[in-house]
């Protein structure tokens, strides 16, 4: 059974960073992307950044482009999510994320509230 858990949200004011974390475990992940998505209050969950299993390859969702950056580290079977420069719209519960390509799930973890105030 595949679990995927995350940490590192929190409350931070406007400009402020957070990284998040997300740790894989269950299977093996080999040739998985692994990626964070987010859902604000009444909004569509939607896609905030990928990486391909060898980290050779991140993909970035225009909002978050140039301010978060996303890294992996296979031998923990750990995927993260450095975000600067924050904005009151980052605000959401952060998913992590596990699928065949990128902004696909097959897996889920439990999100992490991240709040951003002005």
């Amino acid at each position: 059974q595949v679990q995927l858990v995350e940490s590192g949200g929190g409350w931070v004011q406007a400009g402020g960073s957070l990284r998040l974390s997300c740790a894989a475990s269950g299977r093996t992940f080999s040739s998985y992307v692994m990626g964070w998505f987010r859902q604000a209050p009444g909004k569509e969950r939607e896609f905030v950044a990928a990486i391909s299993w060898r980290g050779a390859r991140t993909y970035s969702a225009d909002s978050v482009k140039a301010r978060f950056t996303i890294s992996r580290d296979n031998a923990k079977n750990t995927v993260y999510l450095q975000m600067n420069s924050l904005k009151p719209e980052d605000t959401a519960v952060y998913y992590c994320a596990l699928g065949r390509t990128v902004g696909t799930a097959d897996y889920w973890g439990q999100g992490t509230q991240v709040t951003v105030s002005s």
